[in-house]
């Protein structure tokens, strides 16, 4: 890694491959079939090595539609909370599955993507909230955009549809989606009967260590065995879990109250789910404030007063050119980048089974150009 210009992501192929065997091993036992969520992890160098293990992607627009088309293998499925008319009739050359989120949309599209031989669903919303303090992330929350509530929910137009769809998880255990299944059922279960498959949606954390995958497998049997009908999840987290790393060097560091280190890496542009999540990122050889005898707040080169990765701890002082690297950084990462303050984006790397590293893209002055005019 020391030879290597910093900021860079590494993915980890080793690591990234142990996830993959525990998803192959899920939808084995449980029937179901996994796609991988787009919108988490796009890293499309390594798709026909995803697709070895998952039924296929999923898309949230044009774009990752094509991208996923182009790359992976296997069923191309999509959701928008609303389809532009511009889009739609390139959109259904790439996609598989189109999943529409009112009865407005359903109305508009439906045979059109049907008449293309598309298969057809709706995503629906089962009002049933199981998260904590992240009102952002929930689907369920108080007037959502997202999904058909059964108020809203029209079943003169059941003839048009395959399948329902509902996402209502983020980085959740199977308990919850059994009480947000049971929820589903209640309200929109009558209706399942008869149509071709039910997608459960992302936010499983399938490969963390303390996921309930015995409940997994236990409630898609459930679905399958009750409605026969296909079953479908979507995790992007899930695939990429601790796969991916995000190496910096110091910059500099200075007192202000605190010890500060400034980076060559930037929450606001390369990792923003700091802070809009927010969340303290896992730091290698690295303790929580007061842990160990030296504290830094770390944060980036940006002029964002805000630009603050967090606080950490350290059993030495930092120095320049010290080199930190930041673990489970392939999710929501590359995804979400951006060039403000004309920062350089970090490289990628691709770290092969055998340790063989080899940068997959690096990124310079016309990428950040290209975005302007």
């Amino acid at each position: 890694m020391t030879e290597l210009h910093t900021p860079y992501f590494l993915v980890d192929e080793e690591r990234l491959v142990r996830n993959l065997e525990i998803l192959k091993d899920v939808a084995q036992r449980s029937g179901a079939k996994i796609l991988l969520a787009q919108k988490a992890f796009s890293m499309f160098a390594c798709y026909p090595l995803l697709a070895q293990y998952l039924s296929g992607s999923t898309a949230s627009g044009l774009y990752e539609a094509r991208l996923g088309r182009e790359h992976f293998p296997g069923e191309v499925h999509v959701f928008s909370p609303a389809y532009r008319e511009d889009e739609f009739e390139a959109l259904l050359e790439y996609a598989d599955h189109f999943v529409f989120n009112s009865p407005r949309q359903l109305e508009k599209y439906a045979l059109r993507a049907r008449e293309a031989g598309k298969q057809v669903g709706l995503r629906v919303n089962p009002e049933c909230s199981t998260q904590e303090g992240h009102a952002i992330y929930d689907p369920c929350a108080p007037g959502s955009r997202l999904g058909t509530t059964l108020a809203n929910f029209n079943p003169d137009q059941l003839p048009l549809l395959d399948g329902l769809h509902f996402h209502t998880l983020c980085e959740q255990n199977s308990d919850d989606l059994e009480t947000t299944l049971d929820a589903f059922e209640a309200k929109f279960g009558p209706y399942l009967k008869g149509l071709k498959w039910l997608n459960l949606g992302g936010g499983h954390h399938i490969t963390r260590a303390d996921y309930d995958r015995k409940r997994l497998i236990r409630l898609v049997r459930r679905v399958k065995d009750r409605y026969g009908v296909e079953v479908y999840l979507e995790p992007g987290e899930a695939v990429v879990l601790n796969a991916g790393f995000l190496v910096t060097s110091v910059l500099d560091t200075l007192h202000n109250g605190m010890d500060i280190a400034i980076l060559d890496t930037s929450a606001a542009c390369h990792m923003p789910d700091v802070l809009e999540m927010p969340y303290r990122p896992p730091l290698q050889n690295s303790g929580q404030p007061g842990e160990k005898p030296y504290t830094y707040r770390l944060g980036g080169p940006t002029c964002l007063a805000g630009d603050i990765i967090g606080d950490y701890s350290f059993d030495n002082p930092l120095h320049e050119g010290d080199r930190l690297i930041f673990e489970d950084m392939a999710l929501y990462t590359m995804v979400k980048t951006n060039t403000f303050n004309g920062m350089p984006l970090p490289a990628i790397v691709w770290r092969d089974k055998d340790g063989n590293q080899r940068v997959v893209r690096q990124f310079g002055y016309e990428d950040f150009k290209g975005r302007l005019s």
